[in-house]
């Protein structure tokens, strides 16, 4: 008897769905060989401030937070710059190696070429500005990829799961890389050896990430790609204003994703966790040991979670994931309330519980992730229905403005809280007693802000009208209006169709 053939989901919606091949995505997620290692590298800069300009460390403070507010005005910038570049070799190819040059050359001399030659702060400064402009225009053309690859909201979800994969491995080997190889052959010292080393090294990885990278969406890299419904207007600011103020999905997306972040960036500074682990637990080395406790199972759950996602869809993936983090957070409050944390140090059955709770959360954490990843592309294919428009980079780098400017309070908030219970002068530090108030801030900023994000979360997601079954809709509409727009073409022409 023969087997009945099954249908594909593109019969099943009624959509010839645009999928991406498994290893046109796993190239694509090897960005993070640039992205990360780049990140790591930069994260030093304040080494390679010191030892090669000769800068004070408030001075290299005051530069970096200025930065961060250059960072985020010049990614909605970028958009400009993607509607208008079109070449024989594509538009994110050009970009994407574009960005990586200039940023390459900037670090090559920040870290190297121009390190320890006495050129001073001005030319610190150039150079990390040179360094943001080259990343943003990398890294920002890198996030409107997703939606490129696929435009079929079941298999998003699986793209965030390799970009996951990737994230999590990277800044790990990277780490070890710098920190046990490099480092050592340095004399176990941050010098100018040192400083040289590790960005040839972050250079030569971050080549080979964006030469597969490229590699990945070369397919995809053409100018019917990037058409839009309508005549190509040159973009204007008034278009993007009109996204953010008309892309209902959009402004859920954001209130949900920069809540969130929010939360988890205040949570992660160090002088919180110095008073979680350090204070309240009573065992500095126990953070890193659950974080490399904890990686392959947040594989598994991103995994899962992208399952979930594209069977119902980013938005409920959302709701019910954030529902399922305020449930175990606020779990994880009360078992610190009936406990005496320093049991935890001491490895035993308090131990496991804790351990579990935490990865349980984390893992929660990462299906969050994994579906609002996805819906950032659903959101672009909505503004090309609703608006006619392809913009890929406006929508990114609207969100990416606004979530970089929200989320930078995040250590501001931190140090706040410390101030709060007495710590105006002082930072925590890991032998300092454990206070009712100190308690009471750690688990506030820890898990109960975390809580209030994913609330925000919810409320958002739950009114944003754009459904799974919506996205079908709009797949539907977006694919009848190109159908419509190429006969209207034929007709202008004089073809008879």
């Amino acid at each position: 008897m023969a087997r009945t053939r099954k249908p594909t989901q593109s019969e099943i919606d009624g959509v010839q769905y645009r999928r991406a091949k498994l290893w046109q995505i796993i190239l694509y997620a090897c960005n993070a060989l640039c992205g990360l290692t780049v990140y790591s590298l930069i994260g030093q800069a304040s080494y390679a401030a010191s030892i090669g300009f000769g800068i004070s460390t408030m001075a290299v403070g005051a530069i970096l937070t200025g930065t961060r507010i250059l960072d985020a005005i010049t990614d909605p910038l970028l958009a400009f710059l993607y509607d208008r570049v079109n070449t024989r070799f594509g538009k994110l190819r050009i970009l994407i190696m574009g960005g990586f040059a200039v940023e390459a050359l900037a670090l090559w001399c920040m870290f190297d070429l121009c390190s320890s030659k006495g050129l001073g702060l001005g030319m610190f400064i150039a150079l990390y500005v040179l360094y943001v402009l080259g990343y943003t225009i990398n890294n920002m053309t890198i996030q409107t990829i997703p939606a490129i690859l696929s435009n079929d909201p079941r298999q998003r979800p699986t793209i965030g799961v390799w970009t996951t994969v990737f994230n999590y491995l990277v800044p790990m080997v990277f780490s070890i890389v710098l920190n046990m190889v490099v480092l050592a052959r340095a004399g176990g010292t941050y010098n100018q050896t040192y400083l040289s080393s590790a960005v040839r090294i972050t250079l030569l990885v971050g080549l080979l990430g964006n030469i597969l990278c490229c590699i990945g969406v070369s397919a995809y890299d053409k100018p019917e790609t990037f058409r839009g419904l309508k005549k190509h207007e040159p973009l204007k600011v008034k278009d993007m204003a009109d996204v953010l103020m008309h892309n209902k999905p959009l402004q859920a997306y954001i209130a949900a994703a920069a809540s969130d972040k929010i939360a988890q960036t205040t949570a992660s500074q160090s002088i919180i966790t110095t008073m979680l682990y350090g204070i309240m637990i009573g065992n500095m080395g126990l953070s890193t040991i659950l974080t490399v406790i904890a990686m392959l199972p947040s594989i598994i759950f991103a995994i899962f979670g992208a399952k979930y996602a594209g069977k119902h869809g980013s938005r409920k993936a959302t709701i019910v994931w954030s529902a399922a983090c305020i449930g175990v957070g606020a779990v994880m409050i009360v078992f610190f309330l009936l406990i005496d944390p320093k049991k935890i140090a001491q490895m035993g059955v308090i131990t496991v519980l804790y351990v579990l709770l935490n990865l349980a959360l984390n893992g929660c954490k990462m299906c969050v992730t994994t579906a609002s990843s996805s819906f950032m592309a659903d959101c672009i294919d909505y503004e090309l229905d609703r608006s006619g428009r392809y913009v890929p980079a406006v929508v990114s780098g609207t969100y990416s403005l606004l979530d970089k400017l929200i989320s930078s309070v995040g250590a501001l908030l931190a140090t706040g809280a410390c101030a709060v219970i007495g710590y105006v002068n002082t930072v925590p530090q890991p032998n300092d007693p454990m206070t009712t108030s100190v308690v009471a801030v750690t688990l506030s900023v820890m898990y109960g802000l975390p809580i209030l994000g994913w609330i925000i979360s919810m409320i958002a997601m739950k009114g944003c009208k754009l459904t799974k079954d919506e996205m079908v809709n709009v797949q539907k509409r977006i694919a009848e209006k190109k159908k419509e727009g190429i006969l209207e073409t034929a007709r202008e022409n004089g073809v008879e169709v």
